[in-house]
């Protein structure tokens, strides 16, 4: 077996790790009501208390590249994460985050699922065994200067 077949294998164990942690973190972060969905929604909430934030999440599936707007807005919400320490991920499917989420507070209306912000779960987001998970995946990206690490949620 060669080196990149084993990293290969190692990385994908590890990002169904991080996949599986990532979907706890977004079903607790429903329940406790410290989700944000949506990109005018996140960029209010980055604007009046950022410090609150510790995971933005930027979903888009291939149809999505193609659309400048949401591009300019990605990169943006990227700049000011970065400047304010805030964890980000990508998330390449936006339907399995439908299912995970749920439908859109507003009926007939799909929800806006390309930006989603996760506000700290506990006093300390060290104590959440998931969230620190994701953290970790994030801070290790960065180290390999990947600073918006891609993840794939886990199919049901």
């Amino acid at each position: 077996m060669t080196l990149e077949e084993l990293t290969g294998e190692h990385s994908m164990g590890k990002m169904d790790t991080v996949g599986n942690a990532l979907q706890e973190v977004l079903n607790k972060a429903k329940l406790q009501r410290t989700i944000t969905i949506g990109v005018y929604e996140a960029a209010k909430l980055l604007n009046v208390d950022p410090d609150n934030v510790v995971l933005c999440l930027l979903a888009a599936d291939e149809t999505d590249d193609q659309d400048v707007a949401l591009q300019i807005h990605f990169t943006l919400i990227q700049a000011f994460c970065c400047e304010n320490d805030i964890n980000i991920l990508r998330v390449s499917n936006v339907s399995r985050l439908a299912e995970i989420l749920g439908t859109s507070d507003k009926p007939g209306e799909p929800a806006d699922l390309h930006c989603i912000l996760i506000s700290s779960l506990h006093p300390s987001p060290c104590k959440d065994t998931a969230m620190q998970e994701v953290i970790c995946f994030c801070k290790e990206s960065r180290y390999l200067d990947q600073w918006v690490p891609v993840i794939n949620l886990p199919e049901r």
